[in-house]
């Protein structure tokens, strides 16, 4: 069997790597001195070939170098699917966790293989009891992000020294100009200070996700091991309120592919470190005293700027005090969103949960904004969370947003997100239901008579507005949204910070302390997949509940497809805001419904596709219950699901409940 030139060469270059790795060549001078010395016959001349191959046998190097290669039957591309790429893929998530996937390696590039070797010191579950075969219990479940890169590993049981057992091939690959295709030396590696970021989730047994840890490791670590190989424990800490508390301990091990031909002292890697460390920590010395100056000349504009809510830094995850611009990046979403309204749609969809404070105190809020990865993978945060990420998604797409710090009624304090156009016009979005308001300024100099606008947004104040380059506090007389005017050039109006001391701490790249920017990741649901599993789950349920109660259960399945149509207005109404295919609804269900009979129908949204979750919710209804438990004459059931899939693992599940039955009078 012959190969073609790239495939022999990277075959070369393989065995070269490995070989290499073994120290292959340390190995066969000590085995040619000890034969000279030993083996040598005082009549011999000279040694063999012959001789000296008897000898590497003799010691196991030849064993030793066959037993570490591997080679498998190679799966051809077509049967799984994939086209011919000169590169790898950078970032992707392994859908089927108990399917191994290969990947090529370009022999022309640099790797990191980091892998895990399992945890310990978890004592949160220390009294874990071990999990029976098949039965449900909370998971760990590892993410990784590293240069656009983004892993994840495969859920395991909760345990004190959980089985995480997981690699994962990281490449690192050159920024320069036309340097993306070169090999990264020893030098340029040192000068990539992008860290790796570990998130560690916890999900219980009814899927609800907690944010165990978040962690930035140094993976430079590796660049002074002559091996090429390292091994590391990782203490990850807690979050919020116990984030001086170790959580756990992760055993990890460091590889570099191909390894260097000259590594770095350690005394170099630990310089390099100091100095960036020290770079960050002067310039954010020098932003904290800039802030300062900035706080004290808005607070001598007028009296009441006191009492405006006007938030400079936020406490992330770690309690790392941060400006709140460094939580607003320009985020391109790829062909995973179409469009602004889209985005806003796949914000709202990601769950709401607060922060909680342990023993209660402070009104049962605590402050924390959440990393762009941490929000993520939990797949849930605060308002904060949400207006920072569709604030960058509108960056992304090209409009002029800001995320806007406020109160809603009662004071409670909110974000959200406000876009300006270039008509001038004020659009605010709320982040958490993706629903759009026209801002029109009330005019208070106007005559009592003289017609005004009413708001129709909930916003009752505004302190200041910000993203990843401006930060602007209202120094208006009053911080009443329906007041407010955003002539942000109004420097009477708006105080505003420089752009250039925002920039020096927030830009990317300006700091060793700013969480590198993820991509997102591609939905993780199959929408016609789990749109049947989740309608013939609820389809059981149904005739369960019913059979419990002496009811018959006869379903009518061209009108459970005629729903189909409404459900997918609903989804498009909740993208675009507005409606439509409402008319031919009506007419296919008149159709559907014979003459004397009567039809009743129940629409309801979830975040979710469990089942049994949504069976509970709708029954708590009187209208839905209705429905399951209608008696009649000739009553027939339908049930329609309808599972939009968004990126990462959002979703929106629509459920539409309905019957129709012999009117009896």
């Amino acid at each position: 069997m012959s190969l073609p030139p790239e495939k022999a060469s990277e075959l070369k270059q393989i065995i070269h790597n490995h070989l290499i790795k073994m120290n292959i060549h340390g190995k066969i001078r000590d085995v040619l001195a000890e034969t000279v010395r030993e083996d040598l016959d005082p009549g011999h001349s000279s040694l063999s070939e012959e001789d000296f191959l008897r000898a590497l046998q003799r010691r196991g190097i030849v064993d030793d170098v066959m037993k570490d290669l591997h080679f498998s039957k190679e799966v051809p591309d077509t049967e799984l699917g994939l086209q011919n790429s000169p590169k790898p893929a950078t970032h992707f998530i392994d859908k089927d966790p108990t399917k191994l996937k290969k990947t090529n390696m370009d022999p022309a590039r640099r790797y990191l293989y980091l892998q895990v070797l399992g945890g310990k010191a978890f004592l949160e579950h220390l009294q874990e009891p071990e999990p029976l075969p098949g039965q449900v219990c909370s998971t760990f479940t590892l993410y990784l992000h590293f240069r656009n890169q983004r892993f994840h590993s495969k859920p395991v049981p909760c345990a004190c020294e959980p089985d995480l057992q997981e690699g994962f091939l990281l490449e690192i690959h050159r920024e320069g100009l036309g340097d993306g295709s070169k090999m990264a030396d020893a030098t340029t590696m040192l000068s990539i200070c992008d860290p790796v970021h570990l998130v560690l989730i916890k999900r219980d047994a009814s899927s609800e996700t907690t944010l165990v840890s978040s962690y930035f490791l140094d993976w430079r670590t590796v660049l002074s091991s002559p091996s090429g190989k390292t091994s590391v424990a990782v203490e990850l800490l807690g979050v919020g309120s116990e984030c001086k508390v170790t959580a756990g301990v992760l055993n990890m091990s460091l590889d570099l592919y191909p390894p260097l031909s000259e590594v770095l002292s350690p005394d170099i890697i630990t310089t390099q470190q100091s100095l960036e460390r020290q770079k960050t920590a002067e310039k954010e010395r020098l932003f904290l005293v800039y802030a300062k100056q900035w706080w004290r000349e808005f607070l001598e504009i007028r009296q009441a700027n006191q009492s405006k809510l006007v938030k400079i830094f936020a406490q992330d995850e770690n309690g790392v005090n941060r400006p709140v611009c460094s939580y607003v990046r320009v985020l391109r979403a790829g062909r995973l969103l179409e469009s602004p309204r889209q985005a806003a749609r796949f914000v709202s969809l990601l769950g709401l949960e607060k922060a909680p404070v342990v023993g209660g105190g402070g009104g049962g809020k605590q402050e924390q904004w959440c990393s762009l990865l941490a929000f993520l993978c939990r797949n849930k945060g605060d308002c904060e969370d949400h207006a920072t990420l569709l604030c960058s998604l509108l960056l992304g797409f090209g409009l002029d947003a800001y995320v806007c710090v406020g109160t809603k009624p009662k004071s409670l304090a909110h974000t959200w997100v406000m876009t300006r156009g270039t008509d001038s016009t004020i659009t605010f979005w709320e982040s958490l239901t993706a629903h759009r308001y026209l801002h029109q300024a009330i005019d208070p100099d106007a005559p009592p008579l003289a017609p005004q606008p009413r708001p129709s947004y909930p916003y009752r104040t505004i302190g200041c507005v910000f993203n990843h380059r401006a930060f602007l506090a209202n120094c208006q007389p009053s911080d009443a949204v329906e007041l407010c005017s955003f002539d942000f050039h109004n420097q009477s109006q708006w105080k505003a910070m420089s752009e250039e001391a925002v920039g020096s701490v927030c830009s990317p790249g300006s700091t060793t302390s700013l969480p590198p920017l993820p991509p997102l990741c591609g939905p993780s649901l199959e929408p016609s997949a789990a749109s049947n599993q989740l309608e013939l789950e609820l389809r059981y349920l149904v005739v369960e509940h019913r059979k419990d109660l002496g009811l018959a259960t006869v379903w009518d399945d061209h009108l459970s497809y005629v729903l189909s149509s409404a459900l997918a207005a609903y989804e498009l109404e909740r993208c675009t805001g507005t409606s439509c295919g409402n008319e031919e609804f009506q007419d296919a269900v008149r159709r559907a419904v014979p003459d004397g009979h009567t039809f009743k129908g129940f629409p309801i949204h979830f975040l979710h596709h469990n089942a049994r979750r949504a069976f509970a919710t709708c029954l708590r209804s009187p209208f839905c219950d209705e429905i399951v438990c209608c008696r009649g004459d000739h009553v027939r059931l339908a049930v329609r699901v309808r599972v939009f899939a968004y990126p990462e693992s959002a979703c929106a599940v629509w459920v539409m409940f309905a019957c129709k039955y012999r009117s009896v009078l």
